[in-house]
């Protein structure tokens, strides 16, 4: 092949998530030319792509977060009252949950997540500001010293390649790729105590402790209609196959409670259907709830099954000797379990009435963009991550880990801010949950920065993490966050015509930084005194807390 040569761009974005979207969203407002590319046909990443209703913090209601993930948020309501037949009272509720789901305070489809992002990078789009190449993948990187020179991305479609220049460059991949094509110093799977000093660090580096990986999927029920999809070729194997760490076969509504890490029976039904926080799998992450609309319009709820049991752990997707062909017969095999799952559902599972089987349960291929209904790809959990000028380690963020009312620990050079638990899957080497609560924490300049490569910046869950820690700073707004970062870092090293590593290098450099992102860029860098100190996960994911008058912090809470 004889690739095309491009090098009109101030920043090559390559990885469409919430990450790389920001990113380049970002460095186009702050003025510079972005080319982005995407594997897919959509933006967003696990929020569209891989179908992963939005994971978020008890303060994402408030002005707490950044600017750019409010509004996210808020365009996606708009879109629902511009577009959707809601009731009044539904039309008028300040904080539209579309879905009603227990996951966040705003479930939603994945097409109006695709939407919305494209509304909001369409005036940057039109200026030329920004350039999306959708189908394309990174396949080579020229290296010269310790810079990344050029990338070459292949078009999925066509097989025609392009190489791209550009002065900085962004990874934003799911998995990391473009850190494995430059030879840029990374860490796959879990450290060792040894390395990281970590409590809960496995005794030996493990590489092959990857999070476990889901292929999601919206379902509708129609009660007495028949949609049973066909028996998948490994059906047999997922229903009778027991791993050591679970406690039965994964066709089941068995699964792992994670606070006792004994078994727990799931129910996909609890009670009546239209009611709110009601705990099963169906109101979970429920994305459209039926009675939130014109009832001759839309008559059913949706929900997205991103449940426990369809967690893929036989098989990592990165590691020595794991070539693509392996990758992808792994992900079939996820695939595989996702449709398994489904099907016993419809078929086999128990109902409380004694029967069995629920034949209603229909897929909606219309709302993934894809034909066989599941969503376009696997939800990846964990990638390659920088070997980083500074790693988050579980001593900073975990509270179990830090002096009773300490707070996360406070980074001079914070970028953003963000909050979740540790919050790790069974893997492929046969390691069960880990659930540990966290502190609100921030997003340390040294973690996006690599050893030694001066030009290339992490955009995704390939940051200065370990596998622990990348447990609470890969979900969505924590993502979208970093992106902001790079897209800011991009945009300050193009003005003072210099390269990341010298930011981190200067004060000066890093407060003009940290500036630009809470003053034009709208994104705090640190919490509020109270906040900081708090332990979220005692109070529900959802509630939304006042927090115009700091409040005293209770002891021993």
């Amino acid at each position: 092949m004889n690739p095309e040569h491009e090098t009109a761009h101030d920043l090559l974005v390559v990885g469409g998530g919430l990450g790389g979207t920001a990113a380049a969203l970002t460095a186009a407002r702050l003025g510079l030319s972005v080319l982005l590319t995407e594997e897919t046909d959509w933006l967003g990443g696990q929020l569209t792509a891989q179908a992963v209703p939005s994971d978020e913090h008890p303060w994402i209601e408030t002005d707490l977060i950044s600017a750019g993930y409010k509004e996210l948020r808020e365009r996606i309501r708009d879109y629902y009252r511009r577009n959707y037949p809601l009731t009044a009272e539904a039309a008028a509720e300040p904080a539209l949950n579309p879905g009603l789901g227990n996951v966040s305070k705003i479930c939603h489809e994945p097409e109006v997540g695709v939407a919305v992002l494209g509304e909001m990078l369409a005036p940057y789009r039109s200026a030329g500001r920004i350039t999306v190449l959708y189908g394309h993948v990174p396949v080579a990187a020229q290296v010269e010293g310790d810079r990344v020179t050029a990338v070459t991305l292949r078009d999925k479609w066509n097989g025609r390649d392009r190489t791209v220049t550009a002065p900085l460059v962004v990874d934003a991949t799911e998995l990391g790729d473009l850190l494995e094509l430059a030879g840029v110093e990374h860490v796959i799977g879990a450290e060792s105590h040894a390395q990281t000093g970590e409590p809960y660090a496995a005794p030996e580096p493990v590489p092959g402790d990857q999070q476990s990986i889901t292929w999601c999927f919206p379902l509708e029920y129609r009660p007495g209609e028949e949609h049973v999809v066909d028996k998948p070729a490994s059906y047999d194997h997922w229903r009778t196959h027991v791993d050591d760490f679970w406690p039965g076969p994964q066709l089941s509504w068995e699964k792992i409670d994670i606070h006792t890490m004994g078994g727990k029976t799931n129910r996909i039904f609890e009670g009546d259907l239209d009611a709110v926080r009601v705990p099963d799998l169906w109101h979970f992450r429920r994305i459209r709830a039926r009675s939130q609309f014109d009832p001759a319009v839309i008559d059913t709820d949706i929900s997205l099954v991103n449940w426990p049991n369809i967690d893929y752990w036989e098989a990592p997707l990165l590691g020595e000797g794991i070539d693509e062909s392996a990758r992808e017969k792994a992900l079939r095999r996820c695939k595989e379990l996702s449709l398994s799952y489904l099907h016993w559902m419809q078929t086999e599972a128990p109902r409380p009435d004694g029967g069995t089987g629920y034949p209603g349960l229909r897929l909606r291929p219309d709302l993934t963009g894809t034909d066989d209904g599941l969503a376009k790809t696997a939800y990846i959990r964990e990638a390659r991550r920088i070997k980083a000028r500074f790693t988050i380690l579980e001593q900073h963020v975990a509270v179990v880990d830090r002096p009773e009312g300490q707070g996360a620990e406070q980074f001079a050079d914070a970028v953003g801010v963000g909050h979740y638990n540790i919050d790790l899957h069974p893997s492929a080497a046969g390691v069960n949950y880990v659930n540990l609560e966290t502190y609100p924490f921030q997003i340390p300049l040294g973690a996006l920065l690599p050893v030694r490569v001066r030009n290339l910046l992490p955009a995704n869950k390939n940051i200065g993490t370990t596998h622990i820690t990348n447990g609470c700073y890969r979900l969505h707004p924590v993502e979208w966050s970093i992106g902001e970062a790079v897209g800011a870092l991009a945009a300050l090293c193009a003005a003072e015509r210099t390269e990341p590593h010298a930011v981190g290098d200067s004060p000066k450099l890093t407060e003009d930084l940290q500036r630009l992102l809470t003053g034009t860029v709208g994104a705090p860098v640190a919490w509020p005194e109270d906040v900081r100190r708090t332990r979220p996960s005692q109070a529900s994911k959802n509630a939304t807390p006042v927090l115009a008058k700091p409040k005293k912090r209770v002891p021993g809470v």
